[in-house]
């Protein structure tokens, strides 16, 4: 069976053809980092990552670079360096916050069974690329330089007499369309309402560089012009896939297509675009304002790192998704049971049941409805296709030792407890061994008889 990709571009599936076999390209829009990322942010880190592991089981583990890169030049971040550390001058306390929030997200994408990608470039390394894409767009008509700013023109884009994709086709939106959206400044020096940023001029103490376009004044780049660069350098010009959440769609990702295409006079930038599908808690919408603000930070205190991975993946990744308390606690009772039929089996190969929905534009809902029927047919198989997944990352005495210690239960006390019931149970004291099981109960562990003896669990 082939893969089969849903791109947002053709608004359709289609069969994933890599440009090179032996180099399948993928690029994913990263973090900003100025803060801890919130629940929405592991969406595309999970879904990419599950791509990443397809892909490599498809082509080889040396065949696929997976790009996904880090937002660290923006206006957050200079709020966050001055307001936490007003005493150090701008760029050292920028430093310092991006260190700090690049390493907590690397510790929460960890915890979430993500594999690292085969390159995380940084914006601030990629100033030359930047410069050297904006003195294309200029020199080709599509970008012009106004009081100490790049803009590049959209209209001159669907002007052009070539083979440039049109501008709006990614979005599916025109020009007249996009003017209300548009994230861009308005301002006397711009010679049309929808014409965006390249390059702008650096306020006192904020980071610069030198600018290109002949402008003296040192600068900084747009957001847009940031991820054309970085895919540029460790992809090149055209690559296979582009991916990230439907609300990058526009502007970030139209205005990607229109610099990256008009720099290099390509028809396409990336051959499928894919976008996971928005998030919300408890059926509203995840806001500050409304308290239901939930950073994965925050959620890896209560929930190892793989249930919050098989509670987003439980939901295709285009659709919409509803993070319920609910939903977590099916979540933890599924992986318990998985954990403890086959972590520590020796894995077989995938099966086919779980793979064919993946190689269906990623069907992971349906892929884990396989896993569900593995359970009682070919556990070899089923630890096979859990660890394509990403998920049995230790071993089943590790995960539930690491129940214990986040419930605070004493080990050796449920021990105790539990002798004492099974000594009661034998002299058919029915009384004290109830009296047991409830109190174990409320230490909240959950116990099971059999005839093999009596088992113990923490209870989610």
């Amino acid at each position: 069976m082939e893969l089969r990709l849903y791109d947002t571009l053709s608004r359709d599936k289609r069969t994933f053809a890599p440009l090179d076999a032996k180099d399948v390209r993928m690029y994913v829009c990263g973090p900003t980092v100025y803060d801890f990322a919130h629940i929405g942010n592991a969406r595309p880190v999970i879904v990419f990552d599950v791509l990443f592991r397809l892909l490599r089981h498809l082509y080889g583990e040396a065949h696929v670079k997976y790009v996904r890169n880090i937002t660290d030049v923006d206006d957050k971040i200079n709020d966050r360096a001055a307001r936490d550390f007003p005493g150090l001058p701008l760029n050292e306390a920028i430093r310092k916050v991006t260190e700090q929030t690049g390493g907590q997200f690397h510790a929460d994408v960890d915890a979430l069974g993500a594999l690292r990608p085969s390159v995380e470039p940084r914006a601030t390394e990629h100033i030359v690329e930047m410069r050297e894409i904006i003195e294309r767009l200029i020199k080709g008509g599509f970008a012009y330089a106004a009081e100490d700013h790049v803009l590049f023109s959209p209209q001159a884009m669907n002007a052009a007499n070539s083979d440039l994709p049109r501008y709006g086709a990614l979005s599916n939106r025109s020009l007249d369309e996009m003017v209300a959206g548009a994230r861009v400044d308005v301002a006397p020096y711009k010679k049309g309402n929808t014409d965006f940023v390249l390059w702008k001029p650096s306020k006192p103490g904020e980071p610069s560089w030198p600018s290109p376009a002949g402008i003296k004044a040192e600068g900084r780049p747009g957001w847009h012009i940031e991820c054309s660069a970085m895919a540029w350098k460790h992809l090149g010009e055209h690559f296979d896939i582009h991916g990230g959440g439907i609300d990058l769609v526009f502007p970030h990702h139209e205005n990607e297509v229109a610099q990256t295409c008009c720099a290099f006079h390509r028809e396409r930038m990336a051959n499928y675009w894919m976008h996971n599908g928005f998030l919300q808690v408890e059926s509203e919408k995840m806001s500050k304002s409304l308290g239901n603000f939930i950073t994965i930070h925050e959620l890896l205190k209560d929930w190892p790192g793989e249930v919050l991975r098989l509670n987003m993946l439980k939901t295709h990744y285009r659709s919409p998704i509803d993070w319920t308390m609910k939903s977590l606690e099916e979540s933890a009772r599924t992986l318990d049971d998985w954990y403890r039929v086959a972590a520590d089996v020796e894995p077989g190969a995938p099966a086919a049941s779980v793979v064919e929905p993946l190689l269906d534009d990623l069907n992971t809902s349906l892929a884990i409805a396989a896993l569900h029927s593995l359970r009682g047919s070919d556990v070899p198989a089923l630890a096979g296709s859990l660890r394509l997944l990403g998920f049995l990352s230790e071993s089943a005495a590790q995960w539930e030792g690491r129940k214990q210690q986040a419930s605070g239960v004493d080990a050796g006390e449920v021990e105790r407890l539990i002798s004492e019931r099974t000594a009661a149970r034998a002299r058919k004291d029915f009384g004290e061994s109830d009296r047991i099981r409830d109190l174990l109960a409320g230490m909240g562990v959950a116990i099971k008889d059999s005839k093999d003896g009596t088992t113990w669990e923490v209870a989610r």
